[in-house]
């Protein structure tokens, strides 16, 4: 008998066998269904995590550094940072004029407020101050219109660009600009629309803003706002002279002497991809244990059900190899048995995690390639061979006359 004929016999004995014990075979294959249910969702959680964090974080911009009063992480200990001395305006001047590895510097200053177009209103929206530069220091696109000019800055001319959500917002069928709108009651008129930039993670909107000149922010607000003083790096490769740049510029600007510990950061987007990396991974491990503990009991089930059933079936095996079958054949026959047990498990446990996945997409982006389908079902064929291999290595080694003379 070759071994293509020795599959077909298994395939067809092992179907036989586990329709003739239907609730047995289902109630074996929980363990692997909530195994592979694990697997699929943390991975489909984590694939559509890093997704929705690698499409949001490209609007910080790879190659910008953001010169703060406080780091982005601070691992808790923020009391180390609060008597820190608050940024200014100019700084963006002083690194402007002294730095030569930098595109563009504008400073940036923000606060919540209302926008109001006739009958229209928008609440809660980020207003936004700066510098004619922050179109080159952020890479802006627009869909109509432009950003003001260097003239209209210094001028601080009542002049505005909005985000793509407050345009549509306020302008549903007309063209923004031109129009004249109100930000918290003073009038400024549109002179662009920026390109659409999606939502960071899911959880908020990064077109909901509208963006004055600096001066026109200090008229309506204030000057109590701290500003967060933006940098492009001319080179992306020389991201790490260009910080160190910046930063001896702020020491001295600061009038920091050589003993004294820097009171202001340079943040940058690397820093959140570590953190992120960091996150998923531990994630990830926790998922991992929790997906192994569950096949793991899983396949201790199955092989437990095998070794059952080699017991039940002594006799036919007996009688098999009276015939001439030889002990790879049973062999075989029992792998595939297993086999089968986790392959279906494997399959039902990816027809639950689909719209399971799509549940919880409403609450954390999802996202389920074909590849981690195909990887929960190379892992459900794995256990199978693993579960199966004691009881069929067991069966394949029966004494025929023992076996034929068992009750």
């Amino acid at each position: 008998m070759t071994f293509g004929v020795e599959i077909k016999e298994g395939l067809k004995l092992s179907f036989a066998a586990l329709m003739a014990n239907k609730a047995r075979a289902v109630l074996t294959m929980l363990g692997i269904i909530i195994g592979i249910v694990s697997v699929t969702l943390m991975g489909s959680a984590i694939e559509g995590l890093t997704k929705a964090f690698n499409a949001s974080i490209s609007s910080i911009g790879a190659d910008v550094l953001y010169v703060q009063k406080w780091p982005w992480l601070n691992d808790g200990e923020w009391w180390k940072f609060r008597d820190r001395r608050k940024m200014e305006v100019s700084y963006a001047n002083d690194i402007r004029r002294d730095a030569t590895l930098l595109a563009a510097v504008a400073p940036v200053v923000q606060r919540l407020g209302t926008i109001v177009y006739q009958n229209r209103s928008a609440q809660n929206v980020q207003v936004e101050g700066t510098t004619s530069d922050y179109a080159y220091v952020a890479n802006m696109d627009f869909t109509e219109g432009r950003f003001f000019t260097d003239v209209e800055s210094r001028g601080n001319m009542p002049v505005t660009v909005l985000g793509s959500d407050v345009a549509d917002q306020l302008f549903p069928n007309q063209d923004p600009v031109g129009k004249t709108i109100k930000v918290d009651g003073l009038s400024f008129r549109v002179i662009g629309v920026r390109s659409k930039q999606g939502s960071f993670m899911g959880m908020f909107s990064l077109d909901n803003e509208v963006i004055i000149p600096i001066g026109q922010f200090q008229n309506i607000y204030g000057r109590h706002f701290f500003p967060t003083i933006e940098a492009r790096v001319a080179n992306p490769k020389e991201m790490a002279d260009a910080k160190e740049e910046i930063r001896g510029i702020m020491r001295k600007v600061r009038g920091l002497s050589p003993f004294q510990p820097d009171d202001f950061s340079i943040n940058q987007q690397d820093l959140l991809t570590n953190a992120f990396n960091k996150i998923a991974g531990v994630i990830g491990a926790v998922g991992l244990f929790i997906t192994a503990l569950s096949l793991f009991v899983g396949g201790i089930g199955i092989m437990n059900i095998m070794f059952v059933s080699v017991t039940e079936r002594t006799k036919e095996i007996g009688i098999r190899k009276a015939l001439g079958a030889k002990r790879r054949t049973i062999l075989v026959q029992f792998l595939i048995e297993s086999s089968l047990i986790c392959l279906g498990g494997g399959l039902i446990g990816l027809g639950f995690s689909y719209p399971l996945s799509m549940l919880v997409d409403k609450f954390l982006p999802t996202t389920m390639p074909v590849s981690l389908a195909m990887l929960g079902i190379f892992i459900s064929l794995i256990v199978g061979v693993i579960s199966g291999i004691v009881p069929a290595f067991r069966a394949s080694r029966l004494d025929p006359v023992e076996a034929l003379r068992y009750e």
